[in-house]
C-alpha cells in the first residue's frame, strides 16, 4: 500500500513525487517510457520555475549540463525591438533552457534520491475504484503480467492525453479552440540569446540550449497546418526569413543538427483538477499553446502547489478531500491569467495598440523589465498596465499620428 502513486515522471510528476516523498509519504512513480528520452518542448524555464529548481536543490545539476545562462530576452515587432530581463524570483533572475532528456532525468533522479520508488517502462492501463473513489492503479510493465497497486492518492502527470484523466472522467472546465501550430529544430552557430520575433500571422523564437545548439521555432495559424505539414522545414525556414531575417542568415552560416519537430495539436483547456482520491497536474490537468513557453514552469508550480496543499494531511481522508478541493481552486486561479494572455498571443494578430505599448516600454529599462516580467510570471498580468505606461502609450500614439 502506497500513500501516493504518480503516473508520469517528467516535469510535473517527478517534482510532485519528490516533494511528497520528502514529506514522509511512501510514493510510487511510474513512467511509460525509459529515460533518458526526449519529448516535444520549447525548453525555456521562466524565473518562477528556476526559483523552484533552486528551492528543490536541483538547479546546480541543471546548470552543470552546460546549458547557457540566459540573462536577457528581446522581442521584435513592427520594427521595434525591446530588450530586458524579468524581475528576479527567489533571488534568481537568470533563466535556462536545458534539453528535456537531461532535465527530465535530473528530476527523476532527484525523486529517487528523495525516496520515491520509480518504475520505468511501466504504463497505467486502468484505475481501481471503491465506489467513486480512486484507490489504486492497474499497471503493465513492458508487456508483462498486469499488476495492481493501491494508494490513498493517485496523481495523473501523464500528459495532455492523460490516461488518469480519461479513467476518472475529468471534464473540461475551460476550453478554447486550437490557435497555432509549430515547427522547430536545432541549429549550431546562433548567438546564446533568447529572442522573440513577430509579424502578422508569424512568430519566431530562438532558445539557446545544450552543446552550443539553439532551438529555432516558428508558429503559424492553426488553419495553415494542413497546408504546411507536408514540408514543415520549408515552412519554418520561410517563416524565419519573413519574420527574423537576421536569424535566417545565422542559420545559413550554421548548420541544422537535429531532425525537424512539429505539432498541430496545441490544445487549450483546464480539466477538473481533483476528485475523490485523485489529482491532475501538468499537461494532464491544464494545457495551453506553447508560444509563451509556460509549460515547464507551470508544471513546477502545480507540483509545488499540490504538495503544499496536502502537507501532512494525506492520511486523513477528510483533510485530504479538503486539500484537493483547495488545490483545484487555487490551480485555476493561479494559471488562468497567463492562460488568457497566452491565447491572445497565440492568435498571432496583436491589437492595434500593441506597437504603442512596445514603444512605451522601450523608453526605459525599468519598463522593459516589467514587460518581460509579465511573460515570466514574476509580474501578474493584471498588474502590468500602470498609469505611467498608459500616459506613454498616449504620447506614442500622438507622435505616430503627427509623423
Amino acid at each position: 500500500m502506497y500513500d501516493v502513486i504518480v503516473a508520469g515522471a517528467r516535469v510535473a510528476g517527478s517534482p510532485a513525487a519528490m516533494l511528497l516523498a520528502g514529506a514522509g509519504y511512501r510514493v510510487l512513480m511510474v513512467e511509460r517510457g525509459t529515460f533518458p528520452k526526449d519529448t516535444l518542448s520549447t525548453l525555456y524555464i521562466h524565473q518562477p520555475g528556476i526559483a523552484l529548481l533552486d528551492q528543490w536543490g536541483v538547479l546546480a545539476d541543471v546548470v552543470a549540463t552546460g546549458c547557457p545562462p540566459l540573462d536577457k530576452v528581446s522581442y521584435t515587432h513592427g520594427g521595434m525591438r525591446v530588450e530586458g530581463t524579468s524581475w528576479p524570483v527567489g533571488g534568481r533572475r537568470t533563466s535556462y533552457a536545458p534539453r528535456r532528456f537531461l532535465l527530465d532525468s535530473i528530476l527523476a533522479r532527484a525523486a529517487v534520491d528523495a525516496g520515491v520508488e520509480f518504475r520505468e517502462n511501466c504504463s497505467v492501463t486502468d484505475l481501481v475504484f471503491d465506489g467513486d473513489r480512486v484507490v489504486g492503479v492497474r499497471l503493465n510493465a513492458g508487456g508483462g503480467a498486469e499488476v495492481v497497486e493501491r494508494a490513498r492518492l493517485g496523481v495523473g502527470a501523464d500528459g495532455m492525453r492523460s490516461t488518469v484523466a480519461a479513467k476518472v472522467g475529468a471534464p473540461y472546465e475551460i476550453e478554447a479552440r486550437t490557435l497555432s501550430c509549430c515547427y522547430y529544430s536545432y541549429w549550431s552557430g546562433l548567438p546564446a540569446e533568447f529572442r522573440l520575433y513577430q509579424t502578422p500571422g508569424n512568430w519566431v523564437g530562438t532558445v539557446p540550449t545544450n552543446d552550443g545548439a539553439a532551438l529555432v521555432a516558428a508558429y503559424f495559424p492553426q488553419e495553415r497546418f494542413a497546408d504546411i505539414k507536408g514540408d514543415g522545414l520549408k515552412a519554418l525556414l520561410a517563416c524565419v526569413a519573413r519574420t527574423a531575417p537576421e536569424v535566417r542568415a545565422e542559420m545559413d552560416d550554421g548548420s541544422q543538427v537535429e531532425r525537424l519537430f512539429g505539432t498541430g495539436s496545441q490544445l487549450n483547456f483546464f480539466r477538473r483538477a481533483a476528485g475523490p482520491g485523485w489529482a491532475l497536474i501538468g499537461d494532464a490537468g491544464h494545457h495551453k499553446d506553447s508560444i509563451t513557453a509556460r509549460g515547464i514552469t507551470d508544471a513546477f508550480l502545480q507540483a509545488q502547489l499540490l504538495a503544499d496543499r496536502i502537507g501532512d494531511g494525506l492520511r486523513d481522508p477528510d483533510r485530504l478531500r479538503r486539500s484537493l478541493e483547495e488545490f483545484a481552486a487555487r490551480r485555476t486561479e493561479m494559471l488562468l491569467p497567463d492562460y488568457k494572455s497566452t491565447l491572445r498571443t497565440a492568435e498571432l494578430n496583436p491589437p492595434a495598440h500593441h506597437l504603442e505599448l512596445l514603444r512605451a516600454v522601450a523608453t526605459s529599462r525599468e519598463l522593459a523589465d516589467r514587460y518581460f516580467s509579465t511573460l515570466s510570471g514574476a509580474c501578474p498580468v493584471d498588474e502590468f498596465i500602470t498609469p505611467e505606461i498608459l500616459d506613454l502609450m498616449d504620447e506614442m500614439s500622438e507622435m505616430s499620428e503627427v509623423s
